[in-house]
């Protein structure tokens, strides 16, 4: 495949910190590349010096002459006064098209984003929607590499789903900083993880996310058979050195600076092995009562809109519920009403005499952010009392991987995984019949995803889940209700279950590619044939450029690429897609032309 993008021997600090050293990798055209490994390794950082927003310390980034990059960053910087259809014509206006191409491609772009309309304002989109406006905004300039940075954490399912699918299918290559498993398992065809326990600061491995991990493990074993071997050898040449060895032959001096190097050797690899782990254990009161909470027939509408109606469900200890549904579906309001934060419109939720609730907030909302990081883990002194047993802040601070130099940090210092970290350690300390957790994952690196997902299935209360990270929900739930949002629910026993549901469900309201606020309808001029082609020609485009990447696609496909009959055949169609595409936006401009505003 071309080379788009070289990086070589990059390395990046910040203050004191050294994030990275020494790294060195390559990206192609037709990568689709997962980009992953601890908070902190410096992932988001590599990104934004792959886009040029960043220089590094060391080292070089040489892109392809005339490369056009994307790079989609965690936080969005868009116009919020804005509405939708002016921001993206705001960008093609730099581009050197005609008006009606304008309009068509802007149509087009709004459509494989999932909008329905242009009109409404940035700042009234919810964090999906603008997460999606944000990728289409790149979208529109025709990347030949896209790099963005956590796009799944603002995403519900749906919107997971469609990013799959998009980058997926996409003819431009990709890099992906993520920690969603089950979307590095279906979109990545590489993973590259940084981490200082690798010899060169990374692991690549071609594959999805199973291969990765397969790879990894291998590596991993080889790793502690050298460590193990090399232990020996150093214990081996020790006890020669203790034994009284004399530098009196130049044989005698080449072992001992032999030893001094396998010395050396063994400390950098120990030092490279060296792992750490967030520990997380939810205390537990050990009540046993057989219901918790019972929700009988509870129903809500916010905004003249029905969330859910006659909603049941029962939680009793070892009861584990996942909640699914699309942003806005009410799943946060189901939590805050179980949390007696809100009261259903109708039905009834009983408690336990005495149950003790403890509430994850997905905005962390209760972390005043001018509170420094001692006093946010310990507000009251220098200690805390964990199951009974006193700790010192700072052995409670290194459990969640602070360091003794961040206790004086202020909270609003702290990185989005790091605040995470904090809002699970002042939950272990308070015991609970029922956790409820509002999106816990986000920011979080995988090593303290797995942490968490065992500390969740051994605790012995209830737990509600609200997540969009399949691989948490699959393996903690033991029960997914899906909210659609427009009053309904459903059980389902998995994921797998809610997506197939999403994909026979009929399309939502109004879910047609989106138009440009510039559409007229059709005038007189036009005949009846006319009229009906112009309305079916935006799904026709559509249709048809999925065709040109289905075409593309095979034409770099390995197998049969020697046979020249195959290779011509590909050919011949790919051209005949674009042929295809070109056709209809030529169509598309000349019935465009004919109409009038009526």
């Amino acid at each position: 495949m071309p080379l788009l993008l070289g990086c070589q021997g990059l390395s990046k600090s910040f203050g004191s910190g050294r994030l990275f050293e020494g790294l060195s990798f390559t990206v192609s055209d037709g990568d689709r590349i997962g980009l992953i490994g601890p908070n902190g390794s410096g992932k988001s950082t590599l990104l934004k010096i792959l886009s040029g927003d960043v220089s590094p310390d060391d080292g070089i980034v040489a892109p392809r002459k005339l490369l056009k990059l994307g790079y989609v960053p965690q936080q969005d910087d868009l116009p919020l006064e804005s509405t939708v259809g002016s921001y993206l014509e705001s960008i093609e206006a730099a581009a050197h098209h005609t008006e009606e191409e304008h309009a068509v491609r802007i149509r087009v772009t709004l459509g494989k984003a999932g909008f329905t309309g242009d009109s409404q304002t940035i700042g009234s989109l919810s964090g999906g929607w603008r997460k999606r406006l944000a990728i289409a905004a790149e979208l529109i300039r025709d990347p030949e590499l896209l790099m963005l940075d956590e796009p799944t954490n603002h995403l519900d399912l749906e919107g997971i789903l469609w990013l799959e699918k998009l980058l997926s299918s996409a003819p431009f290559a990709s890099v992906v900083v993520t920690h969603d498993r089950y979307f590095l398992e279906r979109f990545a065809n590489r993973i590259v993880e940084i981490r200082r326990s690798y010899p060169n600061g990374l692991f690549a491995v071609n594959g999805n996310y199973s291969e990765f991990l397969m790879r990894r493990a291998e590596f991993d074993s080889t790793q502690a058979k050298r460590r193990q071997s090399l232990e020996n050898r150093v214990e081996r040449e020790v006890e020669w050195l203790r034994r009284g060895a004399k530098a009196r032959t130049s044989k005698s001096k080449a072992r001992i600076d032999a030893a001094g190097r396998m010395i050396e050797t063994l400390e950098d690899v120990a030092a490279r092995s060296a792992t750490r782990a967030v520990s997380i254990d939810f205390s537990a009161t050990g009540r046993r009562t057989k219901r918790l909470i019972e929700a009988e027939g509870i129903s809500k509408t916010l905004g003249g809109r029905a969330l859910f109606r006659d909603l049941s469900f029962v939680l009793s200890p070892g009861s584990r519920l996942g909640l699914l549904g699309g942003n806005g579906s009410g799943k946060t309001t189901l939590l805050r009403m179980l949390a007696q934060r809100l009261e259903p419109d109708s039905g009834e939720i009983r408690r336990a005499d005495g149950v003790r609730i403890l509430y994850f907030d997905q905005h962390r909302e209760q972390l005043d952010p001018a509170v420094s990081l001692r006093r946010a883990l310990a507000p009251h002194g220098d200690g805390i009392i964990f199951q009974g047993q006193p700790i010192h802040v700072a052995a409670w601070a290194a459990r969640f991987l602070f360091s003794n130099d961040q206790l004086d940090l202020p909270a609003g210092r702290l990185s989005g995984g790091e605040r995470a970290r904090v809002f699970i350690a002042r939950m272990m300390l308070e015991p609970a019949d029922v956790l409820l957790l509002d999106e816990p994952t986000n920011d979080l690196d995988i090593p303290t995803l797995e942490v968490l997902e065992d500390s969740l299935a051994d605790f012995p209360g209830a737990v509600v889940l609200v997540t969009h990270d399949r691989y948490l929900l699959d393996r903690v739930s033991s029960l997914i209700i899906g909210l659609d949002g427009r009053g309904g629910s459903a059980v389902f026993a998995d994921c797998s279950q809610w997506e197939r549901e999403l994909a026979g469900r009929p399309a939502r309201e109004g879910a047609k590619p989106a138009t440009a606020r510039k559409e007229t309808p059709p005038a007189k001029k036009l005949s009846y044939a006319e009229k009906r082609e112009w309305e079916r020609m935006e799904a026709g485009i559509l249709a048809a450029e999925e065709n040109l990447r289905a075409a593309e696609a095979e034409m770099r496909t390995v197998e049969g690429s020697s046979d020249a009959a195959t290779m011509t055949g590909r050919f011949s169609a790919f051209e005949r897609a674009q042929a295809d595409v070109a056709a209809l936006y030529e169509r598309w401009a000349e019935l465009e032309s004919k109409t009038v505003v009526s």
